[in-house]
């Protein structure tokens, strides 16, 4: 029987108490009018984790910071946060973060000479059966490749470590010595000593009312803040107000995708033998046990979290009451697992707001609205642990122009400005990011909430071809078809997951067929049907609806000199030519790849823009189509060009027509020859097809002789009909973003975001062709500076000798050492191999060069197992190129 007579409510003086937590900021004067400096390079709004991250960071790099906090240091949601850290996540980016917060609380002790509250008492992953036992093998692989200290256990070998656990409610373990816990009081007020010593100042009680905005010609900027004491003039702010952050910019027009909800812990009596033992993950039972001395506080994420209006702005040290009906669902499962836990009663109840986001990760970077303003909230729980790495990249961001790790996962314009408005979009996806934080992490996993948030002009078209749909950044998308034989996979409206009274659904088909992707150490059940996909383009021909790219227009009377700018290749060509290139920040890392086409005025019809000036057409990836967008948008505005750029992804559809009978098919119904002289690889004209204006691109992303119609939105369908009817008789077929992408790969096309991210260079990517060497343009520097030094990793295609399936972040090793991880893996159906993309490096920090890269022997760690792999230089598929000319009389594979 669990006993619960003596379970309170903690206060804030008793919950610190508890905890052996203390504030050196309890008697703080409230801040005055001549505390104010007038003016600061950086102003940081919040004094919880985010916040003082920040500013520590930017003190150590000389930076004349303030923090102005409306209360005391810690206030809000950091004071009571549990302060766990784990590193091995399913994501290098987070690993290499959560390593950089480590390393700074392992130092800042010896700099400050006050202890952070850094105790280092190590980790467990509990594993209830064989796939999340795999998961936890592939978590301990990339770890490995990393450098994080790991290991698989048995029960037995678990139960040594923490001794008070039954062996027989568990099969198996993963533990990290590494990981531990920190005091969130004592960690800030340290941060807080090490800033104030570099020059940065801190105010408490000082509430800002309001981020001075000004509107230039430039756009809005940042020109200060105001306060009940008076302004400071800065140009740059930090909005780091956690679950208040949204409410703090929504005046200026940015809408944060970020809802309050309540999320608790609990605190145990004192528990003999608890003291110095690791912490413990348990997924499947959706709990965490986090060791504090000699007591264990209890939590997790239940499957109906209370969801919060505004959190008031007064809330400083408050707690909520506990609804136990929500929480008792950790209990259970905590009790299984460590009976001996089930003996002892609750001391207190913590139970505050936390913040959270549509996808579990942080908002951070610029202000897509307004120069000057950055983000550095939303930390979805895991502030603290995240705040160390995350506090480095945003002083960087501030600093040198943008961060060394590639943060896109974390940056906020990985969102639209309209999924950021949407209230009951943001609600759901929340919601179910709540609830599955502890599920396990799929590569072709989908989410149910949130779903037809934005239908292409080929949805239903779509829907009708029996398609299973993806989500990517709000667009619905077509995985793949399910042919004649399989019923519809429709999605559903969102069940809540029969939370808050709703029923959860008793059938759903779309469920059913995704359960058939949900594997580790096997094949997707759809894999061969995807593969009939991709052979079907190789042999014949197939239809891809592409109308969620991104779909620029830059025109005006600098344009050629945005163009030449912003892109690293040579964009002076005639009109009707299109160039694929990248855009690059300073440090010479790829922002962005896209195909850009010379423009001539024309009509003023969406496919045939009407300008003054030069203009260009810019197609990129749709998955980071609004980043693009705003990434190069910023950048004409830093440097004033006259030229404007517009996004009319929602006006244009793409339908993509690809294959060795593209061309015979596409021919008939085109008023312009398709022949090479007419229309060679790379190039792009108006056409009419049954009288419809379009603009067509001789370009491909699958490595085949193939074309892209860029249609007006509304006659989509009767261009999309005609093709299909036209290419009945050659049996042409519609295929999906998943054989796609495996046909990309396969060729050596890049995908943005996996094997193409912003701190790779074009060099190391192999994409130095698109780097012109006449004129200057952002990022040169950088990429020059590389041509005469010399590389020191570089991207290379590994196939595996064994028919197993590959998902990425495998460790890949070169003669038994740990080189680099898989960014991008894939099956190569043509090939017939599984094959991944990694860029290596080598562990003596010397050059890469091509002799080094093939004198290696390689192998590949699959879910704790090496598999031998060849290493190339360049895709082995047609690597001379000859599919895309439309030459297939030769062996071109």
């Amino acid at each position: 029987m669990w006993r619960t007579g003596i379970v309170q409510q903690a206060t804030r003086q008793d919950l610190r108490r508890l905890l052996n937590r203390n504030n050196s900021s309890k008697t703080t004067a409230a801040a005055t009018a001549t505390q104010l400096p007038q003016s600061a390079d950086v102003v940081v709004i919040g004094g919880g984790s985010a916040g003082c991250h920040t500013l520590y960071h930017l003190a150590k790099q000389g930076v004349r910071a303030v923090l102005l906090e409306r209360a005391q240091l810690t206030a809000g949601t950091t004071w009571h946060t549990a302060g766990l850290l784990w590193r091995l996540r399913p994501s290098d980016v987070d690993i290499q973060l959560l390593a950089n917060s480590r390393n700074m609380l392992r130092q800042l002790e010896a700099e400050t000479g006050l202890d952070p509250g850094w105790i280092q008492n190590g980790g467990i992953f509990i594993a209830h059966n064989e796939t999340r036992l795999d998961e936890y093998r592939r978590l301990a692989t990339v770890g490995s490749a990393l450098g994080i200290e790991n290991q698989i256990l048995s029960p037995e070998e678990t139960q040594k470590l923490f001794p008070l656990l039954d062996p027989k409610a568990f099969i198996g373990a993963l533990y990290s010595p590494g990981d531990g816990v920190m005091d969130p009081a004592m960690l800030c007020t340290a941060l807080r000593r090490a800033a104030t010593a570099n020059g940065a100042q801190v105010i408490e009680n000082c509430d800002v009312q309001e981020i001075l905005v000004e509107q230039g010609s430039r756009g809005k900027k940042v020109v200060g803040v105001s306060t009940p004491f008076g302004n400071i003039r800065t140009e740059t702010v930090v909005n780091a107000t956690g679950v208040w952050g949204r409410d703090l910019v929504a005046r200026h027009g940015t809408h944060l995708p970020l809802l309050p909800m309540k999320h608790a812990y609990i605190v145990s009596e004192s528990i003999p033998g608890v003291r110095g033992l690791p912490n413990i993950r348990d997924h499947d039972y959706s709990t965490y046990f986090r060791i504090q001395g000699d007591a264990i506080c209890m939590g997790g994420y239940e499957p109906n979290p209370i969801l919060l209006d505004p959190v008031a702005k007064d809330f400083h040290f408050g707690l909520y009451e506990l609804d136990w009906s929500v929480f008792e669902t950790h209990v259970e499962g905590a009790h299984k697992l460590c009976p001996e836990y089930a003996k002892y009663g609750v001391k207190s109840t913590v139970c505050g707001p936390e913040s959270f986001t549509p996808d579990h990760k942080p908002l951070m970077g610029p202000d897509p609205n307004v120069s000057g303003l950055m983000h550095n909230c939303g930390f979805n729980s895991a502030g603290m642990m995240f705040g160390g790495g995350c506090g480095e990249q945003m002083a960087l961001w501030i600093t040198k122009g943008q961060p060394d790790v590639p943060m896109f996962s974390f940056d906020l314009r990985r969102f639209t400005q309209e999924q950021g408005q949407a209230t009951k979009w943001i609600a759901e996806k929340s919601h179910e990011s709540y609830v599955k934080n502890y599920s396990m992490v799929f590569k072709f996993d989908q989410p149910l909430a949130g779903r037809d948030f934005q239908l292409d002009p080929l949805h239903e078209q779509m829907l009708e071809a029996n398609a299973f749909m993806e989500e990517k950044q709000g667009w619905e998308r077509p995985g793949f078809f399910l042919g004649n034989k399989e019923k519809s996979a429709a999605v559903l409206p969102y069940d809540w997951y029969g939370s808050y009274e709703h029923a959860r659904h008793k059938e759903s088909n779309y469920e059913r067929i995704l359960e058939g992707d949900l594997k580790y150490n096997s094949f997707s059940e759809h894999h061969e049907l995807i593969g009939a996909e991709a052979h079907a383009c190789r042999n014949n021909a197939v239809l891809f609806n592409m109308s969620y790219f991104a779909k620029l227009v830059l025109e005006g009377p600098q344009a050629h000199k945005a163009a030449d700018w912003l892109f690293s290749a040579n964009t002076k060509r005639d009109p009707s030519k299109t160039v694929y290139t990248c855009a690059l920040n300073d440090a010479g890392g790829v922002e962005a790849d896209v195909t850009i086409s010379r423009l001539v005025s024309g009509s003023g019809q969406l496919h045939d823009p009407k300008f003054e000036g030069k203009g260009y057409y810019i197609v990129a990836g749709g998955a980071s189509a609004y980043y693009t967008y705003s990434t190069l948008l910023a950048e004409m505005r830093r440097k004033g060009f006259n030229a404007k750029l517009h996004d009319v992804a929602a006006d244009l559809g793409v339908i993509s027509i690809q294959g060795p009978n593209s061309r015979s098919i596409l021919q008939p119904l085109l008023d312009c020859e398709l022949t090479d002289e007419q229309l060679p690889p790379n190039s792009t004209t108006l056409a009419k097809l049954n009288g419809i204006g379009l603009r067509v691109l001789r370009v491909s992303f699958v490595g085949e002789l193939g074309y892209e119609l860029h249609v007006p939105k509304q006659d989509c369908v009767a261009v999309y009909k005609a093709l299909k009817a036209a290419g009945a008789a050659q049996d042409l077929r519609d295929a999906g973003y998943r054989a796609l992408y495996s046909l990309s790969s396969e060729k050596g096309y890049h995908l943005w975001s996996y094997d193409l991210r912003s701190d790779d260079t074009p060099l190391e990517a192999g994409l130095g062709f698109t780097c012109r060497k006449q004129g200057d343009y952002r990022g040169r520097a950088a990429v020059d500076r590389q041509r005469s030094e010399g590389l020191k990793r570089r991207m290379v295609y590994l196939t595996l000798q064994d028919q197993v399936p590959i998902w990425g972040l495998e460790g890949v090793y070169r003669n038994g050492k740990p080189v680099g991880v898989l960014r991008r893996a894939e099956y190569a159906y043509t090939l017939g191999k599984s094959l991944g993309q990694a860029y290596i490096t080598r562990s003596d920090g010397q050059n890469i060069d091509a002799e080094y890269l093939k004198a290696g022997d390689y192998e590949v760690d699959i879910l704790g197992k090496r598999y031998k792999a060849n290493c190339h230089l360049r895709s082995p598929f047609d690597p001379s190129g000859q599919r895309v000319l439309g030459n297939y009389e030769t062996n071109s594979k």
